[in-house]
């Protein structure tokens, strides 16, 4: 939860706050890199995040291509790319730790096992559970009006 939370966000921070007005040439010049790096990052966490079967490390992916969204936004060198940023950095700095929490807290206490697969019919043991889940799996995909978009 730290690293999703506090962690990928501090590095998005640091990129808007400090590469950008202190850098601005050097930010310009090694913007395909940076755009490489996060297409890159996106599509690979994307498709690893599909072969999962274990929910952390689904979270983790997802986690994963975030950020190459908001690293997108940031070398956009636009305004309305580096809001965005900002925005989805805010979103899932809420969203990817409650995941984290209903996952690895909550199901993993209760049953020892984060397999994807043994977790049918969960909905009719824990209903309030399974909103929550839902509200916030939703919220993670970026919903419009969910989380913060």
């Amino acid at each position: 939860m730290i690293l999703a939370g506090l962690t990928l966000k501090l590095a998005s921070y640091g990129m808007i706050r400090v590469l950008l007005p202190i850098l601005p040439e050097a930010s310009a010049h090694y913007t395909p890199i940076a755009f490489t790096f996060g297409m890159v990052s996106i599509v690979y966490a994307s498709i690893s995040c599909v072969r999962q079967t274990d929910f952390k490390c689904l979270i983790a992916y997802s986690s994963i291509a975030h950020m190459g969204v908001v690293v997108l936004g940031t070398f956009s060198n636009t305004i309305q790319g580096i809001e965005g940023a900002i925005l989805l950095s805010l979103a899932h700095g809420f969203v990817s730790p409650a995941l984290f929490f209903l996952v690895g807290d909550v199901i993993y206490s209760r049953f020892h096992s984060r397999v994807i697969k043994y977790y049918r019919g969960l909905t009719t043991l824990m209903p309030l559970f399974s909103a929550m889940f839902f509200i916030f799996t939703v919220a993670n995909m970026g919903t419009p009006g969910i989380s913060l978009n």
